[in-house]
């Protein structure tokens, strides 16, 4: 939506509101009255048809019990390979390389345990210092595993910031020592997007494999991750793609790589002819499948079913292009009205390297978070200093964005902060 004609007036946003073509799908989503929710980037907000999905799973054990495996409205027994072809689209993947299975965390150990195999010097993991903390308590674990002292092999890319990587920082670290790469598509903090063509262009150069933690760019940005040969990556469901606290989360493994054995193995790491024959001796999957581990947590896979119809009715580019939009949008006016005050921004101010959320530097971020709070919007702080803010393409309106920044200016010129400490709530 171009912006040659930007004006910071109400009447604007509305009328961007009125040229909205996803605009019908707000009406999709449970939101609260007189609230407005900025912290999808945490956790999205309850659809109807995740409601109703839940419901129909929760249906089919009330009343068919154990058959509800092999019959029933979303048979179980398939269910997370249903799924995983269902969101194969949204990172640029064939059906066979993605499967819906446990969380972010234990699906790195997944992978880690899988391909993470130290050979002569090459027994090093690469990383970034900026990358969310479960992810290195992975790979600490991991390299622990192997008899490795982390503070020697764990090598974490610098920012030269605080904010954000660049491409070539991390390409100089690409030495014959590392094995294995770990980075996120999508920085958590900033929101940057990183170059996961160019890196894992170079990495292999360098024989080293790549894999990405895809938690902030799933349902936010298009991805070609099997275009780009990415050897794997894994993600949690509940951010953009609304899946609901403790959804279920979701891996992808290069087709080159499908039938290397599960470095986990577990029940569900079967092939599914095989699976009830009860044997000693695994027969993997020989798809994405054979890196799950045990029985799925249906309750918890339900919600994205309905998720998924939205996201397939509305068409990750098209949400991608209105992503865009309201964060150009956001920015504008942050530039308009808040400078005066001290703000920052925490966020690349070009498009294409910037995610779904945008991140406002503050002294007092902690103490204007909850102040937001106070008047009904739903922000997110990240220690020390950052205010996140994420406008999500499918039921956030212009309208409300508008109304973020002037609630901010209005907290601002009144120091309605000042009645609060500087310093995160238990959960931030």
């Amino acid at each position: 939506m171009p912006f040659s004609s930007f004006q910071p007036t109400l009447e604007y946003a509305k009328n961007l509101d009125e040229q909205d073509i996803l605009a019908s799908f707000r009406q999709e989503f449970y939101l609260k009255e007189d609230s407005i929710y900025m912290d999808g980037n945490s956790l999205g907000l309850l659809s109807k048809r995740a409601e109703r999905t839940l419901l129909e799973v929760v249906n089919d054990w009330k009343n068919l019990g154990i058959d509800g495996w092999s019959s029933g409205k979303h048979p179980w027994f398939t269910l997370s390979e249903n799924l995983g072809k269902k969101l194969a689209p949204l990172i640029g993947a064939s059906a066979e390389e993605v499967i819906v299975t446990g969380s972010t965390t234990v699906n790195l150990h997944q992978l880690l345990s899988t391909f993470y195999h130290p050979k002569g010097t090459r027994t090093k993991i690469l990383a970034d210092e900026l990358n969310f903390p479960s992810d290195i308590y992975a790979i600490q674990s991991q390299l622990r595993t192997h008899g490795y002292d982390p503070e020697t092999h764990l090598i974490r890319v610098k920012s030269r910031d605080g904010r954000f990587l660049y491409t070539e920082d991390i390409i100089e670290l690409m030495t014959e020592d590392i094995a294995i790469m770990i980075l996120p598509t999508v920085l958590y903090r900033s929101g940057q997007i990183l170059d996961m063509k160019t890196l894992t262009k170079e990495a292999h150069k360098r024989g080293i494999l790549v894999g990405f933690d895809a938690c902030h760019s799933i349902g936010a940005i298009p991805h070609l991750f099997n275009k780009w040969d990415i050897d794997f990556a894994y993600w949690c469901n509940y951010k953009h793609l609304n899946g609901g606290p403790g959804a279920v989360g979701g891996l992808y493994v290069n087709h080159k790589h499908l039938g290397t054995s599960p470095g986990l193995a577990g029940w569900f790491s079967s092939n599914k002819e095989k699976q009830f024959d009860m044997e000693h001796t695994l027969t993997p999957a020989d798809t994405a499948s054979a890196y799950q581990i045990g029985t799925p947590h249906l309750l918890s896979l339900a919600p994205l079913i309905g998720s998924l119809e939205i996201f397939h009715e509305a068409g990750i580019e098209k949400i991608r292009e209105k992503s865009v939009a309201m964060t150009d949008y956001l920015i504008k006016l942050v530039n308009h009205y808040l400078l005066p005050f001290s703000f920052t921004m925490g966020s690349p101010e070009n498009a294409n390297e910037r995610g779904g959320h945008l991140s406002l530097e503050h002294k007092e971020a902690a103490r204007i978070c909850k102040s937001l709070k106070e008047y009904s919007i739903i922000p997110d702080f990240r220690s020390p200093n950052i205010i996140r803010l994420a406008p999500v393409a499918l039921y956030t309106s212009y309208e409300e964005i508008w109304n973020v920044v002037q609630t901010l200016k209005e907290i601002m010129q009144k120091e309605h902060y000042k009645q609060y400490k500087n310093e995160r709530e238990i959960i931030a």
